[in-house]
This record gives C-alpha cells, structure tokens and sequence, in this order.
C-alpha cells in the first residue's frame, strides 16, 4: 500500500514537470514563430476592427484580399517573402544548432545576427555563445549540414572578432554548367600592374582580384583545366599595362604565341633559349638593385616610374625535366633566383604546370610562390602538392572539383584559407583585339620618341 502511494506520489511530482516541459516548448516554438504570430495578429486585428462596421465575414473577406494584393505587387512581396525566409532559415538554424550540440538551452543557440542569399546558398553571420569558440562551430560542420539538409556548411573565422564566424550553406554548385564568363578588363584600353587584376568569380558571384606587385603566381592541374586561360588573364594585364615588360616561356609552343608581338622576348620549347632569357632577367634584376641602392630604395614602388616585368611560363615541368642535367640545373637556379630575389625589384613570376610534385619542381621553388591556384586534379596529393601540404585534409580539395567544370579551382591568395572561384575567359579574338591594341600604342610610342630625338638632333 505504501510502495503505491509513494508511486502516486511520484507521478504527481512528474505532472509539473511534463507541464513545465510543454509550457517551454510552446515558448520556445511562439518565439521561433514570431513574425508569422505577428502577421497573423495584424491579420486578426484588422479582421476584428472592420468586423462591427461590415460584418464578420465581410471583414475576413477584405483581409483575405488585402493579403492577397501585398502578395500579388513586388514591391511588397520581395521584401515579405525575403522576412519569411530569414524566420524560417533562423529556426532551422536554431534547432540544427541545438540537435548538433551548441545549444546552452532552448533560448541561448550561436545567434544568426545577418543572413543573406548567395549563388551557392545562404550566408549567415553567427555569434557563438560565451565559453564556446568559432572552433567549436567548425568541429560540428558536418553536423550542421546534416540537419540542414544542405550539401556542406563552412565555417570562416572572422578577423576582427573571436567570437563571430561566417557560415557559409552549400546549397547547389553556382559553378555547375555554367558558361564562360567574359574578362570584364577585355575592352579596357589600358590597366596598371600596380593595381589588382581581376581573376574571376567566387561562389558568393562577387569578383576576385589578385595583386601581383612584390608577388609571385604558382598555377597548377590535370590537362584541360584551364591553366592556360588562366595564365591569359595576367599576360593580358601585362600587355594593356604601358609601363610593364612581358617575357614568355612557352614549353608548348602555342599556348603564348598570339602574346609575342607585346612581349619582350618570348621562347618555346627551347632550354637553351629558356636558360638565355632566365639569365638576362637577372641581369636586369641586378640592375634594377643597383639603381635602387645609388636612390637610397629598397624596392621600387610605383611613384619611382621603373617598369615592373612580368614573367610568364606555361609547363613549367618541360623545362625542369630537360635531359640535359646542366640545362635543367640552370633554369631551376635562375628561375628561383628570380622567384626569391625579384619581387622587391619589381620581377614577378607566373608559372603553371600539370602537378609541380618535389619530383619535377623542386620544393626549395615551389614553397616561393605566395599565390597558388589549384585548378582541377586527379588526386588529393596532387591539390596539395600546389595549395600545401594539408589543405585537402581541411575540406579544400581541388580533386572534387567536377571535371567538366574548366576553369574552377581552388585560389590561395589575399585570405588566409583557399576559396573557390571560377577564372574569367579570354576568347581568341579578344587576345588579338588586345595584342592589337597594345602593339599599335607601342608603335606610337616608338614613333613619338623618335620623333623628340630627331628635333632634338636638329
């Protein structure tokens, strides 16, 4: 008798708790809910204040159709459908924080403080709660992207603040049968080394640009990547740049050529000439120190009005693989004197190559490159072989990208982690518009100093 009163008693003291539990949730749910309670008490308040006038019915008609004309114009119905999907995402955020583990109780989740729509999906600006770190979110990525039902979450620390982090939610690949998207610069009549180039478009679609000056540019993957239009892009900057001198090396032949009438000197599949030009690069470079020692300088800067040179070479491995032992030790010691000595004096060095592996670029070359872009490779070894070592254990893997996306790759520039980003394109009758371009103001220029030294012989 005494062991049922007791089990009464029991689930007398569970009752309140069960109620308690109800009564939270219900909060916690009105409060996720909040905007749609909210439309729906205006809805009911206006149906109420028209109801004594009109009728009850009546008054549920005019709100029906005042709902309806707000839906139906676009000026009232963007913004509405954008509020309804920024509630339903934060909740959604909300219980996939909780089910994942970073919740401290059903009202205190990582905070979405912004949110906003990009081609791959959505962006939000999270705040973690104290005691808990950015680290932590980035731990339970996978987590997230499960209950959210999207293809990956990203996790990106914010610079200026420990405590918040940028979410990014893979929803769809905005790089998935996408068409070649034209380099905005193409038309430009003239550009600046000095100032960045435009490279391409992140998965957010906002444009990527890269500065070269005092960098050097390492371009890496499979066959039909897309290096060479890559490497198109910069030879192209350089061209529409009056001040900047190119020098191509082109271990195919072809890939360059439509570039030889703007360029310094441009080799093929030569190491003879290769080592030649390595070796009068230096000598300029030598120069360039000599003169900047008897200014008092450093390294040039764009005010001294010392042309920046530009050195571009595409299969970087055809000519670390020469058979000749002595041509290939040559080029790989000039080109990493090049690398190493010529950013200050205003050198910068672009090569692209299939998989720069220890075994082909040696690493004391390759580890030089500041920038990297790793376009679409056979293997995770061959993505970090470019990007460094470890990046494909961290999610950035040029491997997984698809193959038949040219041109996607993997850009390890300004920020401290890859990015994704679809390169610009440059059709065939864009380089000779520019190389046409480019060649004739040459020829002005030539013309008009001519014409300057022969009044100042006469």
């Amino acid at each position: 008798m005494m062991r049922a009163s007791g089990m009464t008693r029991g689930r007398g003291r569970a009752r309140p708790l069960e109620f308690e539990a109800t009564v939270m949730e219900s909060l916690v749910a009105a409060w996720r809910c909040r905007l749609e309670l909210a439309l729906l008490g205006v809805a009911t308040g206006v149906q109420r204040l028209l109801a004594p006038s009109v009728g009850e019915f009546i008054a549920a008609v005019v709100v029906v159709a005042l709902a309806a004309a707000v839906m139906a114009i676009a000026p009232s119905r963007r913004p509405l459908r954008s509020a309804l999907r920024r509630a339903s995402l934060r909740r959604a955020w909300a219980r996939a924080a909780t089910d994942a583990g970073l919740s401290d109780g059903p009202f205190r989740v990582p905070r979405v403080r912004s949110l906003a729509p990009i081609p791959a999906g959505d962006v939000l600006r999270v705040r973690v709660l104290r005691g808990q770190s950015v680290g932590m979110l980035d731990a339970r990525r996978a987590e997230l992207a499960a209950c959210l039902r999207v293809r990956e979450a990203r996790v990106g620390p914010d610079r200026a603040d420990a405590a918040e982090a940028c979410v990014t939610l893979v929803r769809r690949d905005p790089f998935d049968h996408a068409d070649p998207i034209a380099w905005p610069a193409a038309a430009a009549g003239e550009l600046s080394l000095w100032e960045s180039v435009p490279v391409g478009l992140d998965e957010h679609g906002e444009p990527v640009r890269i500065g070269l000056v005092e960098r050097n540019v390492l371009v890496g993957g499979e066959p039909g990547s897309g290096k060479s239009v890559a490497l198109s892009l910069l030879v192209g900057a350089g061209a529409l740049d009056p001040q900047a001198r190119v020098w191509l090396l082109d271990g195919k032949l072809v890939e360059l050529a439509a570039w030889a009438p703007v360029a310094e000197r441009i080799v093929g599949p030569d190491g003879e000439q290769a080592v030649e030009l390595l070796r009068e690069l230096q000598t300029v470079m030598d120069a360039r120190y000599r003169d900047l020692l008897a200014r008092g300088l450093r390294k040039v800067r764009r005010e001294d009005g010392l042309a920046l040179h530009l050195v571009v070479c595409d299969e970087l491995a055809f000519y670390l693989s020469a058979p000749d032992r002595k041509l290939r030790q040559d080029f790989a010691e000039l080109l990493r004197d090049l690398v190493a000595r010529g950013r200050a004096a205003g050198v910068i060095v672009v090569a692209a190559t299939q998989k720069p592996g220890a075994d082909i670029v040696p690493t004391t070359l390759r580890d030089l490159f500041g920038f990297r872009l790793a376009l679409r490779c056979n293997t995770p070894q061959a993505s970090d072989t470019i990007l460094g070592q470890g990046w494909a254990s961290a999610g950035f893997d040029a491997s997984t990208i698809p193959g038949g996306q040219r041109g996607v790759g993997l850009l390890l520039a300004e920020e401290d982690r890859p990015g994704r980003v679809k390169t610009f394109h440059l059709s065939d009758e864009q380089i000779g518009a520019i190389v046409e371009r480019a060649a004739a103001r040459g020829a002005d220029a030539w013309l008009a100093a001519t014409a300057t030294a022969e009044r100042s012989g006469s």
